[in-house]
């Protein structure tokens, strides 16, 4: 099972002039490989695009992407992944659902289809991301 990061899908939903093939492209080749996913934090991020619950329920029937809950040990350590990043002079405030979206992947087993990968490399590095090669 593959777990979509929020970046993904709206590169898709927003047609962005410079992501939406590959990550069209990455979509369709993670679905061959197993079912994909997406967790709450990543249903929170997406619906901000929609005006109607409805429509975005219809896109994710659409793709076949399915909801999965994030467990209570993931919800644990995303916790403490974010305090490390805090104490080692980690200064974004808006990094918390990626730590949500990392710790989900982890505790899990889900490998991570994501275009931002920095954190993920840095703090969940038995995740198996699936991302643009370096520029």
């Amino acid at each position: 099972m593959i777990l979509v990061d929020s970046n993904i899908l709206l590169d898709i939903i927003t047609n962005d002039p410079v992501w939406y093939d590959w990550s069209l492209a990455q979509l369709d080749g993670a679905s061959l490989l197993g079912p994909l996913c997406i967790n709450d934090v990543v249903y929170a991020e997406i619906s901000v695009r929609y005006d109607r619950i409805e429509d975005l329920e219809a896109m994710l029937a659409e793709t076949g992407l399915d909801i999965l809950p994030i467990p209570r040990a993931a919800l644990f350590l995303a916790a403490k992944v974010f305090t490390r990043y805090r104490k080692s002079g980690g200064t974004r405030s808006g990094v918390l659902p990626d730590f949500f979206i990392g710790a989900h992947a982890a505790v899990s087993g889900l490998s991570l289809l994501t275009r931002d990968t920095k954190r993920f490399q840095t703090y969940f590095k038995s995740v198996t991301l699936n991302s643009p090669p370096p520029a």
